[in-house]
């Protein structure tokens, strides 16, 4: 019985890629960034692992004999959100960028929207997600009006007071979103942002809900689903790829949630891949410009690593990697191009081992895949060919 443990530590980056400047990003390097807060502890369990010996990689102290092998990897796809990393992640790249809109959204998208819910909207701008409902939360209270706005990323968001609108209602616009939000305004996400309080005192709540647009071709998940694996999620990978490839699924909180969601996958009986996203690094400190918050969040994900390796089996393969950057100390509070870390780690993976630099984050699909010798038509190439 073979698993992979695949866990993906959201916006974890480790510095520019070449066509950085294309994105305004350049000279981004999200783990270096939260490496100069006073908190960051050193990692010294990914260290072991060889987080600090991949190449580009300028902090911490490279390890002498690392058990486990380890690259990084460039993005082949145009864009440097969260949906467009995934996919590339599971074998599918994306020659174009999903679109975003940084005047706001078109009369055509907006109309249609208030047609088909019949409630008017406040906003429709680029905004921060804790500032929207400080500026329109109490005239949203007072007229029923949804918040639509967006953000650097292709995202429409709807925010709601659980009050005002029930969170299932909420979740009914988001999918009347989605279904308009298809072809040249296919954005990457519609998301629900519900929150709770008072004016002056609003806080979003846990009850966040993403809606994916469906990826254009097969994944690593559907592929292993039609051949008899199982795909496990934990947290929003489920979202991500639009429920497609997924045998079992759990959502989660925050990222303590998800590692012990994911422990408890562990401690299954299962044939195929628990596919994992910690998403706090993103959502909470990357965005939020907080690189003290970041250092504390690595330092917590590699307290807990001791656990996660104590579960593994003899035939267990564990990645560690992320999906973009999002630099916590630049001026900038949107995702950053950068390449992405892979630490490999199994009792019957050879230890040790620098694969360098990678062409395309879909090398991961393309190594799970081969795990599972399965075949496919995916453009990634296998790190390692045999286990």
């Amino acid at each position: 019985m073979k698993r992979v443990f695949l866990i993906v530590l959201d916006s974890v980056g480790i510095g520019e890629l070449p066509d950085a400047a294309e994105y305004g990003d350049s000279g981004s390097n999200t783990l270096r960034s939260a490496a100069s807060s006073p908190f960051f502890n050193g990692m010294p369990n990914m260290r072991r692992l060889g987080l600090f010996n991949i190449d580009g990689v300028t902090i911490g102290d490279k390890c002498a004999s690392p058990c486990g092998s380890f690259c990084r990897l460039a993005e082949m796809s145009k864009g440097k959100d969260t949906t467009i990393g995934h996919w590339e992640i599971a074998g599918v790249i994306s020659p174009s960028p999903l679109p975003t809109y940084p005047e706001g959204f078109p009369d055509e998208v907006i109309e249609e929207f208030i047609r088909q819910t019949g409630r008017d909207i406040l906003c429709n701008k680029p905004y921060s997600g804790t500032e929207v409902i400080k500026e329109y939360g109490a005239e949203h209270m007072k007229t029923g009006r949804l918040i639509v706005y967006t953000s650097a990323d292709s995202v429409f968001q709807i925010a709601a007071h659980e009050d005002i609108i029930p969170v299932e209602t909420l979740y009914d616009y988001c999918r009347t979103a989605r279904k308009i939000l298809t072809g040249k305004h296919g954005v990457g996400r519609v998301i629900a942002r519900p929150f709770i309080g008072e004016p002056g005192n609003f806080t979003r709540t846990k009850n966040r809900h993403d809606f994916s647009l469906t990826p254009p071709a097969d994944t690593m998940l559907d592929i292993l689903k039609s051949h008899g694996f199982d795909v496990l999620s934990v947290g929003k990978i489920v979202d991500i790829f639009a429920e497609r490839g997924v045998t079992d699924y759990v959502r989660t909180v925050d990222n303590a949630d998800g590692i012990e969601k994911t422990l408890e996958y562990m401690k299954r009986d299962f044939n195929g891949l628990c596919f994992t996203n910690l998403v706090d690094y993103d959502m909470l400190y990357g965005h939020r410009n907080d690189v003290d918050g970041y250092a504390k969040a690595l330092n917590y994900f590699d307290e807990r690593l001791p656990d996660i390796l104590a579960q593994l089996r003899g035939e267990d393969m564990l990645m560690i990697t992320a999906d973009h950057g999002c630099d916590p100390a630049t001026e900038s509070t949107d995702h950053s191009r950068e390449y992405i870390p892979l630490v490999i780690y199994g009792k019957e993976v050879q230890g040790g081992v620098n694969y360098h630099t990678r062409d395309s984050f879909s090398d991961i699909a393309a190594t799970i895949l081969s795990y599972f010798n399965v075949n496919s038509s995916i453009k990634g190439k296998a790190i390692i060919d045999k286990i």
